[in-house]
């Protein structure tokens, strides 16, 4: 079906988005049909990523949706700030150009957090994401945009970003897959960057064999990114499908909302009955997940956004009277109450006498954290706990306020502290609300999760809201 509609029906599918986006706001952009193809540049596999099972290019004739901190050329590169509202990206992200070169096609950007600082993509400063299950809720952050595009099936495929949870929240919150890869397994050239030792390019999809055929070509170690890794050609390779092993359930009072209790019992009694063999384990370090990730995660963004100044590019006040007024102004008008409460916090914990109180105890924390996963996945395959406490909630006052999303990050942020791949599956609904749960494995262990996820698919498969509609239904009504 894509495959037609990308080679013969461009203009009607360019229809197709922006008619269905009119109530969900899931695209800051959308591309013409003759922005969708892109530069794949020299994007070619390279190193052990030659060496996939099936000795071929990877093909994915698809199109996606990307994330507005990701760069793609001839569109803007808004990161939903003020401070890069007008910005047109003159370069195409590495995982944008290996996608490019698999066949694939960009129909335009997403929606997010402010420089992908939230939870929920209410902290946008240009646009308000609105849940396709109920459009009084968020769709989660802050790759919000990313998700309610799949789930509202105006896309099989979306890229977002992951820094501490906000691919796979999101992905729970709108019931569709959601992965964040092993840190370094995808490129981060071309993500703009919010907290560098954290996030990853991650994959958002409604199936479990579009989210992995897309990770499998955005993969492979980048010389234009010093963090990038090799991947060991054993994890190249798909498992078998067949394979049993065990899973780890996370235990303990994990503060969970009755509905997502339920669902996450109904998820470990799932995978029994398909064959795995479960036992509870507990993660001694998960309440300090929270305020390392933050103390971390701020003191980067501190760094990372000092180059927005009102000086080489992005937002310029209208009048200043010299270089440190037009930085404070631009930095005043431009950025969003939520960026400035992260670099005022990131620029307190790396002053001089702090660091040591604060940014390299956390620090010390992480290694913890990591060490603990490592002799979690010395004793089982993989891990099954919740993505995040709650359902969507509500936008505004009767929401959650920005400090018990923050609390609420401790599931999501351990895969990012640790470098471990995890990936969020739709478990069922709740209450006419979608919930989605997280499986959690060691470095380079995609496939493995990709394989459970499978399996956990034939008895939990995917749910659509009742007021998306396919293109082949809309196309059949409007050209009646």
């Amino acid at each position: 079906m894509w495959n037609t509609i990308l080679e013969s029906k461009r203009d009607d599918y360019a229809r197709f988005l922006a008619n269905r986006d009119t109530d969900i706001g899931a695209f800051l952009e959308i591309g013409t049909p003759a922005q969708w193809t892109v530069d794949s540049g020299d994007a070619e596999p390279s190193g052990t990523e030659a060496a996939v099972t099936t000795g071929a290019a990877p093909s994915l004739r698809l199109p996606i949706a990307v994330k507005d901190n990701i760069a793609v050329q001839n569109y803007r590169l808004t990161c939903g700030s003020r401070m890069l509202e007008e910005l047109q990206c003159p370069y195409n992200a590495r995982a944008i150009e290996r996608l490019a070169a698999a066949g694939a096609e960009i129909v335009g950007k997403t929606n997010l957090d402010e420089f992908g600082m939230g939870s929920s993509s209410d902290n946008s400063a240009l646009q308000t994401t609105n849940n396709p299950w109920d459009v009084t809720r968020v769709a989660g952050g802050s790759s919000g945009g990313s998700a309610a595009a799949v789930a509202n099936r105006q896309v099989p495929v979306a890229i977002g970003s992951d820094t501490g949870g906000s691919v796979r929240q999101p992905a729970a919150f709108c019931g569709v897959y959601g992965l964040k890869p092993t840190y370094g397994t995808v490129s981060r050239y071309g993500l703009v960057a919010y907290a560098s030792s954290l996030e990853t390019v991650g994959v958002l999809a409604d199936s479990v064999d579009n989210l992995a055929a897309t990770y499998r070509a955005m993969r492979g170690v980048d010389s234009r990114d010093h963090s990038s890794v090799e991947i060991p050609a054993p994890a190249l390779d798909a498992v078998d499908q067949d394979a049993k092993g065990t899973i780890g359930v996370l235990a303990g009072d994990l503060g969970l909302d009755p509905a997502v209790e339920r669902n996450f019992r109904a998820t470990v009694t799932a995978l029994e009955e398909l064959g795995y063999t479960t036992r509870p384990v507990t993660l001694s370090t998960l309440e300090y997940v929270v305020p390392a990730y933050y103390t971390i995660a701020a003191a980067e963004a501190s760094a990372n956004l000092a180059r927005y100044n009102g000086v080489r590019y992005g937002y310029r006040p209208i009048f200043s009277e010299n270089p440190e007024e037009l930085m404070r102004k631009a930095r005043t008008e431009a950025f969003g109450d939520e960026v400035k409460l992260r670099i005022i916090l990131g620029t307190y914990v790396l002053r001089s006498g702090f660091q040591d109180q604060y940014y390299t105890r956390a620090q010390k924390i992480r290694t913890l954290i990591r060490r603990e996963l490592d002799e979690l996945f010395g004793t089982v395959d993989a891990i099954v706990l919740p993505t995040f406490p709650t359902q969507a909630f509500a936008h505004g006052d009767d929401g959650m306020d920005p400090f018990q999303q923050k609390v609420a990050d401790r599931f999501t942020g351990t895969g990012n502290l640790a470098a471990v791949p995890a990936l969020t599956v739709p478990t069922g609904t709740e209450g006419g609300l979608p919930v989605g749960m997280q499986l959690m494995g060691p470095v380079f262990s995609e496939e493995r999760l990709f394989a459970v996820a499978r399996r956990l698919a034939t008895v939990m498969p995917i749910q659509f809201p009742e007021r998306s509609v396919p293109f082949s239904d809309w196309e059949t009504t409007h050209n009646a």
